[in-house]
């Protein structure tokens, strides 16, 4: 007997579908937000782009760290649901859905930083650190960091923002093993993505990660979870355009950022519409970020029709 998935979360971008008592949906909307408040325009296929590019990297890190990802396109994804029984539409899945192992997320994101950049910039501008961690004085905005830096925050509730916090507080709260795996990790895996860019010409300058626990009969195991090295999970910087003492153009949101700032909105919300050219060029910018990135055209992740990607 299929089995009915129930909504148990939505997020800014995903919604969450349990899939029995093991396993979830991640199903990636269109959905897209800034200062953390969605907007009312989505951006077509990019729930779909997140997806792919998820996939490609899960698919990719599996040496570096196992994952939640069981399936992401094809029958598997669905297999064994009743998806019409939810009010949800097979069709628009396809291509824009995670099956994966359900597990109890680790309440922090793990930030790499290879880059002086974002809110790392205005931190350092103020303090001469990254939260909380000296560097050298004289460096200036997009600067290649000494080192990389895991710098972890809180998991903020919806519509709060995440806090920076030191590491010894995942060390207070989780214990000392996990929060230096969890460091370990997160840095192999930003090293991982930095050199992977640099070969198709684009440089990694910081990610967000998380991770989750599950019981493997002999205690518990840490997996990769949610989305990876994505655009709306990480900053990415044409190589050939980036230059230090500035803002380099970034293949994530800065680009819809930047316009709704431009219009003087307060980023409380509601959030404001967004006009065509701004729903085009946000576009533009993920189909490239993915098709760099995993050597493949976006038609063959989701070959849809072509009037479904137009501007």
């Amino acid at each position: 007997m299929a089995t009915t998935p129930q909504h148990v979360a939505a997020g800014k971008v995903r919604d969450l579908y349990a899939a029995g008592d093991d396993e979830l949906l991640l199903v990636a909307s269109d959905r897209i937000s800034t200062y953390d408040v969605v907007h009312p325009t989505p951006v077509p296929d990019k729930g779909r782009i997140l997806t792919g590019l998820s996939a490609f990297w899960f698919d990719r890190l599996a040496d570096l760290t196992p994952h939640h990802l069981l399936a992401a396109r094809g029958p598997a994804v669905t297999a064994g649901l009743d998806v019409a029984a939810a009010g949800l539409d097979a069709a628009d899945l396809a291509g824009r859905t995670m099956r994966v192992r359900r597990t109890r997320v680790v309440p922090f994101e793990c930030v790499v930083r290879g880059h002086l950049a974002g809110s790392g910039w205005v931190d350092y501008q103020r303090t001469g650190a990254v939260c909380g961690i000296p560097l050298p004085a004289g460096l200036r905005e997009a600067d290649p960091l000494p080192e990389p830096l895991f710098t972890p925050a809180t998991k903020a509730a919806r519509g709060a923002h995440d806090e920076n916090v030191p590491f010894d507080a995942l060390v207070d709260t989780l214990g000392a093993p996990l929060a230096d795996e969890l460091r370990r990790r997160s840095l192999a895996i930003h090293a991982a993505g930095a050199e992977h860019a640099a070969a198709v010409g684009l440089i990694l300058a910081d990610t967000k990660l998380e991770f989750g626990l599950v019981d493997d009969g002999d205690g518990e195991e840490l997996l990769l979870v949610d989305e990876v090295l994505t655009p709306d999970s990480s900053r990415y910087w044409p190589a050939d355009r980036w230059e230090p003492g500035g803002s380099p153009p970034s293949f994530d949101k800065q680009y819809v950022r930047d316009h709704v700032s431009a219009t003087g909105w307060d980023r409380t919300p509601p959030g404001p519409a967004l006009p065509d050219d701004v729903v085009a060029a946000t576009r533009a910018r993920y189909v490239e970020a993915y098709e760099r990135l995993t050597g493949d055209p976006f038609a063959a992740w989701w070959p849809g029709r072509p009037q479904d990607h137009a501007g």
